[in-house]
């Protein structure tokens, strides 16, 4: 069945998760809306306008000399017009058409903002391919390259775009005045654009002596004073909307309402960083990308704030501190963290080139901001993002307000408020178990159907995998695919995921695990144990356990409940090959010019094939990144549950 995000059934959907509250406030939203189709707003004169939230002097001087480069070669790829978005490969980027999505080759409509009909791709192509380049993330690469170098045509380049999506993008007309994250995060490139532009001769003219950029920067933040995403929306999209805001209002605070931004941008910010954040440290969305654009857009709006003076609430800095900490203890070997939930690549703040490891770049700055514990991983990769941020934000030991904290001793292997468990093993053996809850808030937008399942891999690489997102909107086979419990290694009963989706970003019944049993141990043997109820009257339990001694796996999954059609998946990643003959698969790949083996026996009362890169329908893929997908294989056992024994799966390493 083919969900339509825009139809009468999905809003009825949508309207049945929200509260009173909610629904009053998008109430007093849709008027706000009515009125300002037809209101000209005055924006307010300014005279004396002056840009002080510099960088402290040496701050460039602190780059290493090889992130340096890297930035440097991606700066002048982007001259040269060449770009990749979401698997797109682009070579339009030196005079950009801002409406233009070269995927589809359509072009969103114009018109009154609100009345586009964005998540139509029929009608407005993709829309995160359009979105994307207005995010202006590639115009903060240019000014670092700028910064840098002190070569004058990455400023040009910089100022010749801006000034022409500021001309092709007047204030509430067409797609880039939809949606607030994107408002957010447009502002806070803004700052830092203004900012590493700002030994050029020409960044006061472009920016604070420029009644084009005044009115541009002022409408940016009247819309997201207006329409901030609230109720079962308040995600990472509301901290983006907050974070630029703030950032905007603190930079460039030279209007009459910027106090008043700036205040109610930051409570906002506040809220929602708790809100989003569980006491553990974990984001709320259950989904790792998320988890490090919030902590980006954190530490960003943080950054402005040291840099303006404003004081912060303790708890800021105390949730990005646990943030990084739980960043710290979730990663594998490799500094990869788990492929959890919706992933769309979204930046907070880009001045880095291709090659830039993020999560070591998060760490790093984790490092200089709070201070590593001894059980952290080491980072020894180098990024251009660190240096400057660490300039900014005053480092969390010499912060006056912060308050006192106990952090964790020795590395953390369960959170138990996000029902997540990371059993660990010789030679680099990783694996994530998943007992939480379905998402967050009542539509859990960016959640999976994938209760109880299994991540592994062996020094880095993928070999039970999590298949990852691929895609949002266009593509519904897809979309519900990449989110299925089927697209999981976990169990499936009777055809059906284990909570009820409502449309792409909408589940209007979630399962609901619990955790039964940890026992987390590096060098014994570890275990876990949890349910879900997803498929009541049917209870679905799994055990886990990893013996290091023999580098062995084993997993054991129950249902207790009446006789019902079974599907096991485990999903392989893309650089492993199996070769599978009845119920077992001999495993074989290569890192690191060497060869590496394991064996996967499969259970015997469940008809075992292997799949890869299907399409009708979708099964056996890998999507390494949004908007990317590869054949990968899929092994999937068939049969019924049998409450007189278990299905048991054993994963053994060879040496």
């Amino acid at each position: 069945m083919t969900v339509n995000s825009g139809s009468p059934g999905w809003y009825l959907r949508r309207l049945s998760r929200m509260g009173p509250s909610e629904v009053g406030g998008r109430v007093g939203d849709a008027v706000r809306r009515r009125r300002w189709r037809s209101a000209r707003p005055v924006v307010p004169s300014v005279t004396g306008a002056r840009f002080t939230a510099v960088l402290p002097a040496g701050t460039i001087a602190a780059v290493p000399p090889d992130a340096a480069k890297r930035l440097v070669a991606e700066a002048d790829r982007l001259m040269a017009g060449h770009v990749e978005y979401f698997g797109v490969l682009r070579d339009d980027l030196a005079d950009p058409d801002w409406w233009y999505d070269p995927k589809t080759g359509r072009r969103a409509p114009e018109g009154y903002a609100f009345d586009v009909p964005y998540r139509d791709e029929d009608v407005a192509g993709d829309i995160k391919q359009i979105w994307e380049p207005s995010r202006h993330q590639y115009l903060t690469v240019l000014a670092a390259a700028y910064a840098v170098t002190g070569n004058e045509r990455y400023a040009e380049r910089v100022a010749e775009h801006l000034r022409s999506w500021w001309a092709s993008n007047a204030p509430l007309r067409g797609v880039h005045w939809v949606s607030g994250i994107e408002l957010g995060i447009r502002l806070l490139s803004w700052v830092w654009i203004r900012r590493l532009l700002d030994g050029w001769p020409g960044a006061a003219a472009l920016f604070e002596d420029n009644p084009v950029a005044l009115k541009q920067i002022w409408h940016h933040q009247r819309w997201l004073a207006a329409f901030p995403s609230r109720g079962s929306s308040a995600n990472n999209h509301v901290v983006a909307e907050a974070a630029g805001q703030f950032a905007a209002a603190c930079a460039f605070g030279w209007f009459p309402s910027s106090v008043r931004w700036r205040d109610d941008a930051l409570r906002s910010l506040e809220r929602h960083l708790r809100g989003n954040t569980f006491p553990s440290g974990l984001n709320r969305e259950l989904a790792t990308d998320y988890h490090g654009l919030v902590l980006e857009l954190g530490l960003a709006a943080v950054a402005e704030a040291d840099a303006a003076g404003v004081p912060v609430p303790a708890t800021v800095r105390l949730v990005l501190l646990r943030m990084t900490d739980a960043l710290a203890a979730v990663v594998d070997g490799r500094l990869r963290p788990p492929r959890q939930g919706d992933a769309d690549d979204g930046h907070g703040l880009v001045v880095d080139g291709a090659g830039t490891d993020r999560w070591a770049s998060l760490l790093a700055t984790g490092d200089a901001v709070f201070g590593s514990l001894p059980w952290w991983p080491g980072v020894t990769g180098t990024d251009v993002r660190t240096p400057l941020l660490a300039a900014l934000i005053r480092p969390y030991a010499k912060e006056g307000a912060a308050p006192a904290v106990t952090r964790p001793a020795s590395r953390p292997a369960h959170f138990a408020d996000a029902g997540l468990t990371v059993l660990r093993g010789p030679a680099g053996i990783w694996c994530r178990c998943d007992g939480g809850p379905h998402g967050f808030l009542s539509i859990a937008a960016h959640a999976h159907a994938d209760a109880l399942s299994v991540e592994v891999r062996h020094d880095g690489v993928d070999v039970l995998a999590d298949p990852g997102t691929f895609c949002y909107h266009g593509q519904p086979e897809w979309r519900r695919y990449f989110r299925s419990t089927l697209g999981h290694n976990t169990l499936e009963l009777d055809g059906a995921d284990q909570s009820v989706s409502g449309g792409p970003f909408l589940w209007t019944r979630h399962a609901r695990s619990r955790v039964l049993a940890v026992e987390a141990s590096d060098e014994g043997v570890s275990r876990w144990c949890a349910e879900h109820d997803g498929y009541g009257p049917s209870v679905h339990r799994r055990r886990v356990e990893l013996t290091a001694e023999s580098r062995e796996l084993r997993v054991v999954d129950e249902v207790r409940g009446p006789r019902r059609a079974v599907r096991l998946a485990f999903h392989l990643g893309p650089a492993v090959a199996a070769d599978l003959v009845d119920n077992r698969a001999v495993l074989t790949w290569s890192r690191d010019g060497e060869e590496r083996s394991a064996v996967l026996d499969l259970p015997g009362e469940l008809s075992w094939r292997a799949h890869r890169g299907e399409s009708d329908p979708p099964l056996g893929w890998y999507s390494p990144g949004f908007g990317r997908k590869e054949p990968a294989t899929t092994l999937v056992g068939t049969g019924f549950t049998d409450g007189a024994q278990g299905f048991t799966t054993v994963l053994g390493f060879g040496d």
